[in-house]
């Protein structure tokens, strides 16, 4: 839920008008959006990148993951693999887009550990892939953009763990 879908809520819920302060963050959230969707565009552009790089970086780390009986190991598992890490980095981008978390748990986190747990995938690997391409992504941004994107990965990688 974005800053304005919330506070019209909490507004709502106490039978309220918005206050000065409510408008002042909503003023705030939209100046801001230019710059949001500049960077959900530069994430989404670096996509190939950031997922085969961070991919690369993961097996290395964790070589047990494309070893036979890993969850990485053979084509299509490999496949799948890269699939989530782009699946998270889409949220990254929802996070991004709306200034909100909400989607990356209420669309990606929910019942998401219960499967990974179920399949046996350990969360400490997919925190670790999150967490790499974190480091790739955010050394395509600026120092300020990084720090912006980095609070999404740091919530996903902490749900993770």
């Amino acid at each position: 839920m974005s800053i304005i879908n919330a506070l019209i809520v909490r507004a709502d819920a106490e039978c309220r008008y918005l206050t000065p302060g409510e408008l002042d963050q909503i003023k705030l959230f939209v100046s801001s959006g230019d710059r949001r969707l500049r960077l959900v565009k530069a994430l989404g552009e670096g996509r190939d990148r950031i997922i085969k790089q961070a991919a690369s970086q993961l097996f290395q780390r964790i070589p047990s993951l494309v070893a036979p009986g890993g969850n990485a190991y053979g084509k299509d598992m490999t496949a799948t693999c890269l699939r989530d890490m782009d699946y998270y980095l889409r949220l990254i981008t929802y996070g991004v887009a709306t200034g909100d978390v909400a989607p990356i748990e209420e669309i990606g986190l929910i019942g998401m550990r219960q499967m990974y747990n179920s399949l046996g995938t350990p969360l400490e690997a997919v925190a670790e892939s999150v967490r790499v391409m974190k480091t790739i992504a955010c050394a395509l941004l600026s120092a300020e953009d990084a720090g912006e994107v980095g609070a999404y990965f740091d919530y996903l990688i902490q749900s993770f763990e």
